[in-house]
């Protein structure tokens, strides 16, 4: 199976403070893996050392072919194309229509033509539910959809690795569930994803590998790592 992400020993700090050391963590393709810890643990520093938005320290480092510790800024955008990030708050943009929001994503990321980003963006909707809202305005949207909509947009790339960020955090326990089930069909397809969140009932419901972040490192937690990913238990 194919290494997505690599750290061995690494270290991390923000603002000259180490918040994670001594992080030695694996994920490799299709794999679904959860990452829990108290606010304030260092989740959200570690999701942004592996999008290029902190700099690994210490240690080594390798993210979807890209070695953190040559990381140059100008590649930054590069290793960005091949990571999708979903966060809690769905970051639209409330000015255009979500078409107009998955055009952005990829003129971002070096796409020109018009008819290419039409049908790559209504793929991705289609894959996530939603093509018939392709050109409503994100406000007009429930907040399930606007998350489908941000997962859409972080699949435009065929990403190797998805990062969300609390994805089920603004969202009703029903539709926490059916985002849930998503993300873990994504995941099935070949896309390794890595979710960040507090609910503990999803982690129960969804059984995976867990990470916790705790005591300035992560650690496996082993009694819940035995499960498959993609049953889903009955309750």
């Amino acid at each position: 199976m194919e290494k997505v992400v690599h750290i061995k020993e690494g270290r991390i700090e923000q603002k000259k403070v180490t918040v994670l050391q001594h992080v030695n963590v694996l994920l490799e393709q299709k794999e679904f893996v959860y990452l829990i810890g108290k606010t304030g643990s260092g989740k959200s520093s570690f999701l942004k050392t592996l999008y290029g938005d902190l700099k690994l320290v210490d240690g080594q480092g390798e993210v979807a072919g890209f070695d953190l510790n040559k990381l140059r800024k100008k590649e930054i955008p590069l290793l960005r194309r091949k990571i999708g990030i979903v966060f809690q708050d769905f970051q639209l943009l409330y000015d255009r229509s979500v078409m107009k929001n998955l055009h952005f994503v990829l003129k971002a990321t070096g796409w020109k033509k018009k008819r290419l980003m039409d049908q790559r963006s209504l793929e991705v909707l289609q894959m996530v539910g939603i093509e018939e809202k392709a050109y409503r305005m994100p406000h007009e949207l429930s907040g399930g959809e606007q998350q489908r909509v941000a997962i859409a947009r972080a699949l435009l790339n065929k990403p190797e690795l998805i990062l969300a960020d609390e994805p089920t955090g603004n969202l009703d326990p029903e539709t926490s569930e059916a985002i849930m089930k998503l993300l873990i069909a994504i995941a099935k397809e070949g896309t390794t994803l890595l979710m960040a969140t507090h609910d503990m009932s999803l982690v129960e419901k969804f059984p995976g590998r867990v990470l916790r972040v705790e005591k300035n490192t992560i650690n496996e937690i082993e009694s819940i790592g035995n499960f498959n990913p993609f049953e889903v238990k009955e309750v």
